[in-house]
């Protein structure tokens, strides 16, 4: 089958590499441009093109879709039988969904109609759900709105994290577009009812609030883990919570309750068990510990 790719992170690359070994004709790949990362900020690819480049396959990197018809009528001039979609970045106007004969295909990493949108990953895991998965969707106009081909569930489980369900739910969903284009099954529409929205993450949503339950505030480390991860204050210095565990106990939100890091929330506690505080590698609570006092009663910032 003639198709274009279109994703840019690490979760679309297993799509991308089962599409290409499976022999289909892949004659674009469409991902976000280069942009500065790490702590020199080099200029660097995203993973998609990285792995496209190494596949031999032709790489375009539009800053922008809409209203950029040059790109609409190159997208056009392709020929396209499908366009596989995965975690792309922009938004696909309707003047390219329509090109390809069979249109535009999804990988959604929720079951839709349950968190549309930017992180339905992260908020599946903050939530507290039992299950998320992959749907395949034909897309449409709308954010995350089109009908169903495929779907398949994953169990969440209470130490699942975001960076676990992603690796799961990548190679789940380079196996589901597969089927999808051999099987061609037929669309079902999304149910009215269900839907729900998870919005593009920001830095501040990583901040802890310990007036929350330890449960949520549980959820909300795992749900964070690879970004924006989650952060606290020390004695005024930032300090990153990178795992938790629950405890028992009770006190003023943020007090710490013993020598071991248990930190009293609005209802329960936590144990903090693996930290990073600025400038130093990740630790263990206990390595933490030997070389830094930090008596019962002190208090950790929101």
């Amino acid at each position: 089958m003639r198709l274009a790719f279109m994703g840019s992170p690490d979760f679309a690359l297993p799509a991308l590499a089962a599409l290409h070994a499976a022999g289909h004709a892949i004659v674009a790949v469409y991902c976000q441009p280069p942009r500065p990362a790490g702590r020199r900020y080099a200029i660097r690819e995203c993973p998609v093109a990285m792995l496209a480049r190494e596949l031999d396959l032709p790489v375009h990197s539009p800053l922008r879709l809409r209203d950029n018809t040059a790109v609409h009528a190159e997208f056009a001039a392709l020929e396209l039988d499908a366009a596989v979609v995965a975690a792309y970045g922009l938004i696909v106007p309707p003047a390219m969904l329509e090109t390809p004969r069979r249109g535009c295909i999804n990988i959604h990493a929720s079951l839709l109609p349950r968190w549309r949108g930017a992180a339905p990953i992260q908020a599946a895991v903050l939530a507290g759900d039992a299950e998320t998965g992959i749907t395949i969707m034909q897309m449409d106009a709308g954010l995350d709105t089109g009908p169903i081909l495929l779907r398949e569930a994953v169990p969440i489980t209470p130490t699942t994290t975001s960076t676990s369900l992603n690796g799961a739910l990548s190679t789940l969903g380079a196996q589901l577009v597969l089927r999808a284009l051999e099987e061609d099954p037929p669309a079902v529409l999304q149910p009215a009812e269900g839907a729900t929205y998870a919005p593009k993450l920001k830095r501040e949503d990583g901040r802890i609030d310990w007036t929350q339950t330890a449960e949520a505030i549980e959820r909300q480390v795992r749900a964070f883990d690879s970004w924006p991860g989650t952060f606290t204050t020390l004695d005024g210095k930032m300090l990153k919570v990178l795992a938790v565990e629950l405890a028992a106990g009770s006190g003023t939100p943020g007090q710490l309750l013993d020598g071991e890091l248990t930190v009293a929330c609005g209802q329960g506690a936590l144990r903090i068990t693996q930290m990073q505080s600025a400038g130093r590698p990740a630790m263990a609570a206990a390595d933490y510990l030997r070389g830094h006092r930090v008596p019962a009663g002190t208090m950790f910032g929101s």
